[in-house]
């Protein structure tokens, strides 16, 4: 079997690939056995003629023939699949490994634990999935926020109310491993062959489930609703962790912990260094979110008159600047809504989500500009959470700027010009309200003089991208840890036991990557277990 790289098709449904991949191979189509498509992208540089761009896997009757067309083809190579080997546990510890956090990396982390027979307890301070989501939609109807259970905290991590988008540029066997069990759990065949694989929010709650159910029936357990308060350490080595519940508070013992903490677990980040753990700061990104009709996209980056088998279109922009800053957009979300992401009261945050069809009628993205440590060196007070404080300083900004009545926005006009243009023809989606202000009153003159000079680079390479009709919603803060939790080689910290994993430590951005960050520390955990 070979695997053939750049073979070109129609974007319609339905086609025949093997008349294009005999062509590609230059041989009679009587020679293929069989052709599986294994990865495809959309080419649409050469609009309004754009193709998929695909790469298959072929086997042929004869091995002559196959032997024949590496030699011939600079786009074959010969395919051996590499599949992922799940680790055995060959001790029994006397504890069950125990995970705080439950996000892509926390699940992937006690899956692969379970599949070894170590039985782990997962500690969630929110809700189950399925509670999480009333809680999180009463919120966007505008009741209480439940500071536990919200879009950063509960079942799932804060991907659960994304696109769920997969695509990463880590390479890793266990990329592929992750994708596969997203599918085996409920997500589409789909986000096995596509470029920039995604799963939608809606699809990601019962993927999420199903992955609690598997674990469950390994033997793991779930403590739901119940907070981490501290790691238990004696000689430099965890024994413990106190928890806290509806109950009140009680310990477990511990020798393996893992912390797959989200970005948002400031009250965690805060336990782990004075119970001593190395955290320094690091950079990070802090901007906007920019809405526009998904139509003006897809006839910005297809061409009008595009095929309808297309499925919307995407972008990724980046453009560093005079100043030194960099600029770039973030987890673009196709026919989707920009989100109420706050996890504090008083605060707003934003992100954005998109469900598996990608069917409504705004695209959005997150604008970012780079942060660095002299950016918020003034705000550390002898700790490293100066970027933290930089967080909630802007969270707590855009709550007053609009006294409290909604999030802020601002079309990309009034932002330019200050010329006063109002909400017209781009709607915000952003739930329960949103309020027009200057975002001047929000933002750092750094971020928001950076963003102004980025929309004309950015016009230039998407029609329309600064556009006056545009909508900006602020603040875009948590797109990554504005601190990571120091590890070893062995993804130990240096206090005995302690495993800092995912996105919230600092070791990932992203879902699929924390979800490889997850397995690469479970395995850790395991081999430690096994010597």
């Amino acid at each position: 079997m070979i695997k053939l790289q750049n073979v070109f098709t129609p974007t319609e449904n339905n086609i025949d690939p093997i008349p294009y991949v005999a062509s590609a191979l230059k041989t009679d189509a009587k020679n293929i056995k069989s052709v599986k498509l294994l990865r495809r992208s959309v080419d649409a540089r050469k609009k309004p003629n754009i193709y998929y761009c695909n790469t298959f896997l072929v086997d042929f009757y004869k091995k002559d023939t196959e032997k024949q067309v590496l030699k011939s083809n600079k786009n074959a190579f010969h395919y051996k699949p590499t599949p992922y080997v799940w680790l055995n546990s060959t001790n029994k510890p006397a504890h069950p490994p125990i995970i705080i956090g439950s996000g892509p990396a926390g699940l992937f982390a006690a899956l692969t634990l379970a599949k070894a027979g170590l039985k782990p307890i997962i500690i969630e301070r929110g809700e189950p999935v399925e509670e999480r989501v009333k809680s999180v939609d009463a919120f966007w109807q505008g009741k209480k926020l439940n500071p536990n259970s919200n879009v950063q905290f509960g079942e799932g991590g804060a991907g659960t109310f994304s696109d769920g988008k997969l695509n990463t540029g880590i390479k890793d066997v266990r990329c592929r491993t992750v994708l596969e069990l997203f599918n085996k759990f409920g997500a589409s065949d789909d986000i096995l062959i596509n470029a920039k694989p995604h799963i939608g929010t809606d699809v990601l709650r019962t993927v999420v489930k199903n992955i609690r159910n598997e674990i469950i029936l390994l033997g793991g357990r779930y403590y739901f609703n119940t907070t981490f308060l501290k790691p238990v350490i004696k000689s430099q080595k965890i024994v413990a962790v106190k928890l806290e519940n509806e109950d009140g508070q009680f310990e477990l013992p511990c020798d393996y912990l893992i912390t797959a903490i989200g970005n948002a677990a400031r009250d965690t980040y805060q336990n782990l260094w004075d119970a001593g753990l190395n955290i320094i700061p690091k950079p990070f990104a802090i901007g906007v979110r920019i809405e526009h009709l998904q139509s003006d996209i897809n006839n910005a980056r297809y061409g009008k008159g595009y095929s309808s088998d297309l499925p919307p279109a995407e972008y990724k922009l980046a453009t560093h600047l005079e100043n030194g800053r960099g600029v770039y957009t973030f987890c673009m979300c196709p026919g989707g809504k920009v989100v109420n992401s706050a996890s504090e009261d008083g605060t707003y945050v934003t992100n954005g989500m998109s469900y598996e069809s990608r069917n409504e009628a705004n695209a959005n993205s997150a604008l970012l500009v780079g942060v660095t440590e002299k950016d918020f060196e003034h705000l550390s007070n002898g700790t490293p959470f100066g970027g933290v404080n930089l967080q909630k300083q802007i969270e707590k900004a855009a709550f007053l700027a609009t006294n409290g009545k909604g999030l802020p926005v601002q079309t990309v006009g009034d932002f330019l010009n200050s010329d006063n243009t109002k909400i017209g023809n781009v709607l915000p989606t952003a739930l329960p309200n949103t309020v027009q202000c200057d975002l001047k009153a929000v933002l750092p003159s750094f971020i928001t003089d950076s963003i102004k000079l980025a929309l004309p680079t950015f016009e230039g390479q998407i029609k329309g991208f600064s556009d006056p009709s545009a909508v900006l919603t602020a603040p875009e803060t948590r797109s990554s840890s504005p601190v990571r939790i120091l590890r070893d080689e062995n993804f130990v910290s240096n206090v005995k036991g302690i495993f800092p994993c995912g996105e919230g430590a600092g070791y990932a951005g992203g879902i699929t990557s924390s979800a490889v960050d997850g397995i690469r520390t479970a395995e850790a955990v395991i081999n430690l277990i096994n010597q």
